[in-house]
């Protein structure tokens, strides 16, 4: 595993790490203890499978029962085709304003392959079926089960230098964009696009504290997609790649091509999808009744109990709770502004337990709608997961800010419950409680929570400890290599020139795949926290503009140490967390406007809780005119934006009018040499005056003939 040492010393790479020695793809191929036979046979069959399509391979030892088959193209001429193949069909499939020419070496000068169109061609070329011209390869199903991995190796040098850039910029640009893109494709690279505007996006509310800015909404969505389609992958989306896993009912004629296609009854997947009801029913009734119990014993604890154990029972101030005391101090002295030691150990060992297993059901309902393509699939799973993220995330913050705040004296007959509970474990003289006072400051306090401590322990959960657990795992297993072979006797040494390569990749294989939906996940729900919820914070954006500065960063970092190479997979957009930032968007208007008209108003008639101030009248138009003043903005900054045309619309549009004139010439010079050669009149007459008066003069003369000249 490379070290931050390694990637951050001016020094040269240490051995082994400086060169991939042209290997494309490592496929980890695990032979079992029993059925050696089988595991045999299959993989003479892989490695069969990779020679037909013209790939070459090289086997090694991995670790334990394990085998490293090193894969790479077999020649330039295979390779060439595969890209002429592939810039072909993107521009059938309108991704391409222009076709490849039939003499590629001349594209290819002007458009030189990329580190991630080679490996993306070559992984197309494992995993498409026989009958697209692949070799099938399904890791970990059917017949390659036997297959435990398939990934490309790291470029070290790359990651290194882009680290060290990283880090003594203030922001990512272009440059740096273009060498992700390169590297790891445009999945990765929109990603990285993506945080980078959402952090540049953060720096004008972080400066004014602003607690909206609904015109930059939607510029944070469409500026850089318009901008990275200088990139050339408008359109990629049209080209889906069939999922293996996909069940067709019967195959049917394509009314348009003529073509054999597999068919799957829409009615028969709609009836799948109309089970998602009942699921997001299961989720809010599993999540909302826990995290509303774990609340209000919460409130219950902090704020009424105060009987025998109470020291026990919440945790003690932390020094979070106090600075944010000392920016807005609490009118209730007596409340604890801080969480219960009880409901969030409560909380902690119950969500991730309920939320794994409505995941599950999540994973088994889309295989169940059984889609076609991999993007289909993936989007539908999002879908899924952001309904589960999203009651996790917020559900507290919405019971804090529209229920215990404005209306706190509606709890106090759930409140009864716990009393009673607590009557009945504590001793009868020894049972006390207080009067049940509403902290304004609670949601301030949660806000701060999510802000601060939940991004520095997902960093460190996220990026530290993995590579401490490495760490620690690679000392453990050097010291069980020892006594092993120690007990076991000599074993086959590696080649002194190949050590400390089969050495670096034996320590990749062990590595995690990286997946860049959770980063998408992680930087949604953080823009729901700010869309949502900022009004109770105005340090929320500050907050975000740090972690997310830390955050490009520490995810280079996290690519380039603690994972495995991506598949440099291409994508147009940012897909389905799209629609999931445009919900959080419109969902703030609605929010924002309704905790400030909610928490804001005064109370003369009554303690906090008792909202006897509040016009329902009211807060329904601020609802109504903060969301048609966000829908009035968003159609401005969208109109705004299709009048703006970036370098890579320019791109686009000059290949297109390029295209048109070469056709046009083309035509024109035909024609022209088919009138050449043609007898008659090889240039036209020109028209003027003298010659429209001579014919006239001839016409007189010819029509004062007799009939024998008619």
């Amino acid at each position: 595993m490379a070290s931050l040492q390694n990637l951050y010393s001016s020094r040269s790479l240490q051995p082994g790490y400086g060169s991939n020695y042209n290997v494309d793809y490592v496929i980890h191929y695990q032979i079992p203890q029993t059925d050696r036979h089988e595991a045999e046979a299959a993989y003479v069959r892989l490695i069969e499978a990779l020679v037909n399509v013209g790939l070459t391979t090289e086997v090694r030892p991995g670790d334990a029962d394990a085998l490293l088959i090193f894969v790479k193209i077999a020649s330039d001429k295979v390779l060439t085709d595969q890209i002429y193949r592939s810039r072909l069909g993107d521009w059938l499939h309108g991704a391409r304003t222009v076709g490849p020419d039939q003499e590629l070496s001349a594209t290819l000068k002007s458009e030189p392959v990329t580190e991630a169109e080679r490996l993306r061609l070559v992984y197309l070329l494992m995993t498409k079926p026989r009958n697209e011209g692949g070799a099938g390869i399904t890791p970990g199903t059917g017949a390659w089960k036997h297959v435990a991995g398939l990934f490309p190796l790291h470029n070290h040098d790359f990651n290194r230098k882009l680290i060290q850039k990283m880090s003594t910029k203030y922001t990512i640009d272009d440059d740096d964009l273009d060498g992700i893109r390169n590297t790891f494709g445009e999945n990765v690279a929109l990603y990285f696009a993506f945080t980078q505007s959402y952090f540049t996006f953060l720096v004008f509310p972080a400066r004014r504290r602003l607690l909206r800015l609904a015109a930059a909404r939607p510029v944070l969505v469409v500026l850089r997609p318009r901008k990275l389609s200088v990139w050339g992958v408008r359109g990629v989306s049209k080209i889906q790649t069939p999922r293996p896993q996909f069940e067709f009912e019967h195959e049917a004629e394509d009314p348009v091509t003529g073509e054999p296609v597999k068919v799957y009854s829409p009615f028969r997947r709609l009836q799948t999808q109309l089970l998602q009801i009942p699921f997001a029913v299961a989720c809010i009734l599993v999540l909302g009744t826990l995290i509303v119990t774990c609340n209000s014993l919460e409130i219950f604890i902090n704020e009424v109990y105060n009987g025998p154990f109470k020291q026990y029972l919440p945790a003690p101030h932390m020094p979070a709770c106090s600075s944010r005391a000392s920016l807005r101090p609490l009118p209730h002295p007596t409340a604890d502004p801080c969480q219960a030691f009880l409901p969030t150990v409560i909380l902690v060992v119950m969500t991730p337990t309920f939320s794994t297993v409505l995941l599950k059901f999540a994973e088994r309902l889309t295989q169940m709608e059984n889609y076609e393509t991999i993007d289909a699939h993936h989007a539908a799973l999002v879908q899924k997961q952001f309904v589960l993220n999203f009651l996790t995330s917020y559900m507290a913050l919405f019971f804090t800010a529209f229920i215990y705040i404005p209306f706190g004296n509606l709890l106090l007959p759930y409140l009864d419950f716990w009393r009673a509970a607590a009557q009945k474990i504590a001793p009868g003289d020894k049972f006390s409680t207080q009067e049940f006072v509403i902290n304004p400051a609670r949601i301030s306090n949660q806000m701060f929570y999510f802000t601060v401590t939940a991004q520095v322990v997902n960093f460190l959960t996220e990026t530290v400890l993995p590579y401490v657990k490495r760490k620690v795992l690679d000392e453990a297993k050097e010291v069980q290599a020892k006594i092993s072979s120690s007990s076991a006797g000599p074993q086959v040494p590696d080649v002194p020139e190949e050590a400390d390569f089969l050495a670096r990749v034996r320590s990749e294989v062990l590595l995690p795949t990286y997946n860049v939906t959770d980063d998408y996940r992680e930087m949604v729900i953080q823009f729901g926290y700010l869309s949502l919820f900022s009004v109770a914070w105005p340090l929320t954006a500050c907050c975000f503009l740090i972690n997310n500065w830390v955050e490009l960063r520490s995810d280079a970092v996290k690519i380039a140490i603690s994972s495995r190479r991506p598949i440099p997979w291409r994508a147009d957009s940012i897909g389905p967390w799209l629609d999931a930032i445009g919900f959080l968007s419109w969902l703030g208007t609605l929010t924002s406007a309704g905790i400030v008209s909610l928490c804001s108003g005064k109370n003369p008639d009554g303690p906090a809780g008792a909202r006897s101030d509040i016009n329902a009248v009211a807060v329904l138009l601020s609802v109504f005119f903060a969301e048609h003043f966000y829908l009035v903005v968003q159609m401005a900054v969208r109109f705004v934006m299709t009048k703006l045309e970036s370098p890579g619309l320019q791109k686009e549009r000059k290949e297109r009018y390029l295209m048109k004139k070469r056709l046009l010439e083309e035509n024109l010079n035909q024609a022209v040499d088919d009138k050449a050669a043609n007898p008659g009149i090889a240039k036209s007459d020109k028209i003027t005056r003298e010659t429209l008066e001579d014919e006239a003069r001839r016409a007189s003369v010819r029509g004062s003939g007799g009939s024998d000249e008619m």
